[in-house]
């Protein structure tokens, strides 16, 4: 088998099992929101709710991006498959995130009162911060035990880890919020971080590194390293959330608290439920492309690989949704948000374009461009804050989708030359071939939205979802011969039953 076709069995493999692994958790998180629901109301929904996104806040400050640079560093240093290489590395990762756990839960519980205030508008809930402060502790421990498994592409024991910490965090919580109402909510969060943290170090564990004593000269060399790449992670998250913060501002002021929540269920949609699909593959890209981010010529082949697998997949999703929109959005919302359609199908077109920036957009991650990183990091923020505003002063709720949509072709174009100038990276003919296919065929179902005869309108996206199944199939049959890893997995079925038989 050549190194190209196994790279790419690779990659929808893992898309695969992490695909799988996601759609349990948002089910998780459909039962658990549906249990909060009906336990203990709105009210009890308000609270969780502000009380963990303040503490996603406090966790994304004093986390440094450790969770994400101790991949690059793992990755980097894992060499020839030997543990040996990169245990020290393991050793180091570790204690960083204990100091910054630990820093995180002082803060929570220093600032505790002032969270409550800042968060709920009195000093209400301050023991209740102080209370979950551990939950801070927790996370960065639990995080730290992942990005392990993640440096060392131990694929099917990270995926473990996410799914039963998620599964036994639901199972605990039900009879908490059964028996004690509003007043579970505390015990709740606690329970749901120690079940996470509890599977992370069950099967981080798993991977026999070897010990040895850290001397503080190399703790403070290489925790540099780690840390200084964090940090820069850690503003380019806050950039965002304060791009999106001034954009909910805006519109609350000229359109009201309405056309906020229409933006936040429109962009949760893309983001959270066809976005998905990204955090799902960089699971396994960002260590891989880590690991061999010295090679030029490797990166750029590990690029177009995953931008590949990237639009085949994600263009049948776009058609899907394309078609059925009318049908999903009052299903995950209600009715009421119908208004949100033209924004959602503008801005789904956009994630063609995304697909490929956001391949690109982890060189720089991987190769440690740290410089260069915060510089598009602010640019492209700024950029986004300008469009968005604009979008919807000229065109309301459907500019805010265009504007999306728009905002990721110029990230897609200012990547591409980044890339190119810096690294030598760039795309064979082939592959923009194979993307001017999908992307007519993205465009061609988005236009037939607009035939006013609904018999001929939904039987030519009808036709469409199937071209654009087909033509996926068609493209990843050539890369990696479908026909062939079926073949084998039945054999494997069948010599399993065979062995269990006898």
């Amino acid at each position: 088998m050549s190194d190209s076709k196994s790279s790419y069995q690779q990659i929808l493999k893992t898309t695969s099992l992490f695909g799988g692994v996601q759609f349990f958790n948002i089910l998780i998180s459909i039962i658990r929101t549906k249990l909060i629901a009906v336990f203990i109301g709105p009210a009890g929904m308000g609270i969780i709710a502000l009380l963990n996104s303040t503490l996603s806040v406090i966790s994304s400050i004093s986390g440094f991006g450790i969770e994400t640079s101790a991949v690059k560093n793992i990755s980097e240093d894992y060499k020839n498959n030997d543990l040996k290489t990169v245990s020290k590395t393991i050793q180091i990762v570790k204690k960083i995130v204990l100091f910054t756990g630990i820093f995180g839960m002082l803060l929570t519980i220093l600032f505790s009162k002032a969270l409550s205030v800042i968060a709920f508008g009195d000093s209400g809930q301050t023991y209740a911060f102080i209370f979950i402060a551990i939950t801070v502790l927790f996370k960065q421990l639990s995080s730290g035990q992942l990005a392990v498994l993640q440096g060392l592409r131990q694929m099917k024991l990270l995926a473990k880890a996410n799914l039963y910490g998620n599964l036994f965090g639901l199972f605990f919580s039900v009879p908490l919020y059964y028996f004690l109402g509003i007043d579970a909510i505390i015990p709740t969060i606690i329970v749901a971080s120690l079940s996470a943290l509890i599977f992370s170090f069950y099967y981080s564990n798993k991977i026999k590194t070897a010990k040895g004593k850290i001397l503080n000269s190399a703790l403070l060399l290489e925790g540099k390293s780690i840390v200084k790449l964090g940090f820069m992670l850690t503003i380019s998250s806050v950039l965002t959330l304060l791009s999106t913060y001034l954009v909910q501002i805006y519109i609350g002021k000229n359109g009201g608290l309405e056309q906020v929540g229409f933006y936040n269920a429109g962009f949760t949609l893309l983001n959270s439920y066809v976005g998905i699909i990204f955090t799902v593959m960089s699971t396994d890209y960002f260590p891989k492309l880590s690991s061999i981010n010295s090679d030029n010529e490797k990166v750029r082949e590990s690029v177009v690989q995953q931008a590949f697998i990237s639009i085949i997949i994600i263009t049948p999703i776009i058609v899907l949704f394309l078609t059925f929109i009318s049908v999903i959005i009052p299903i995950l919302y209600t009715a009421n948000f119908n208004a949100i359609i033209p924004m959602v199908c503008f801005g789904i077109i956009g994630m063609l374009f995304r697909a490929v920036s956001w391949a690109m957009g982890f060189i720089l991650i991987a190769k440690g461009d740290s410089k260069m990183f915060i510089k598009t990091a602010i640019g492209f923020n700024i950029l986004s804050l300008i469009m968005n505003i604009s979008g919807y002063y000229f065109y309301g709720l459907e500019g805010l989708g265009f504007s999306f949509c728009i905002y990721f072709l110029f990230h897609f174009i200012g990547l591409k030359i980044i890339t190119k100038n810096r690294y030598n990276f760039y795309f064979n003919t082939d592959f923009y071939q194979i993307y001017f296919i999908c992307f007519l065929i993205c465009i061609s179902t988005f236009l037939l939205r607009y035939i006013e005869i609904p018999a001929l309108k939904y039987s030519l996206m009808t036709l469409m979802i199937l071209i654009s199944f087909a033509f996926s199939l068609c493209q990843l049959n050539k890369k990696m011969n479908l026909n062939e890893i079926f073949t084998s997995f039945v054999q494997r079925k069948r010599d399993k039953n065979d062995s269990e038989q006898l």
